[in-house]
């Protein structure tokens, strides 16, 4: 009988782990299992906050992100490593309120940042949430 060894994911530029493109919940556990260090904290408390905020959210992997959409009405957020922080992209981020900091060269775009010692306002960002779930996204979900 053979043993299969389980690969390590390989992780990018920046941390960011290669994981190949799925739906599902599945995909979304194996990359946040395989985010470095502190973002993988990071990244379990952004899902929770994500489902919680949103029941019935769904989740895929592509590019090397997990995504979470609105079914027929397309995706409204991402996050992705980076060497310094983990960034979250709003992908209509300018029509939410407050509108998150981080500026894009895509108008619709917002980004936030989150290095290691920062505290997630998790009240607001689960508002943020609640309402990009409920404005058209993109792509497909």
């Amino acid at each position: 009988m053979k043993t299969r060894k389980c690969a390590k994911p390989i992780l990018l530029s920046g941390g960011n782990p290669q994981i190949a493109k799925a739906d599902g919940d599945a995909a979304v556990q194996a990359y946040i299992a395989a985010m470095p260090g502190w973002k993988r904290d990071v990244g379990r408390r952004l899902d929770a906050l994500i489902v919680r905020a949103v029941p019935g959210v769904q989740k895929a992997v592509k590019w090397n992100s997990p995504f979470y959409g609105m079914a027929g009405q397309g995706w409204f957020l991402s996050f992705h490593c980076f060497t310094r922080y983990v960034k979250v992209s709003f992908f209509r981020g300018a029509a939410l309120n407050p509108v998150p900091p981080g500026e894009s060269k895509q108008k619709d775009v917002r980004y936030l940042d989150i290095h290691e010692d920062d505290r997630i306002d998790e009240a607001r960002f689960a508002a943020w949430v609640k309402q990009a779930s409920r404005l058209p996204g993109w792509g497909g979900a």
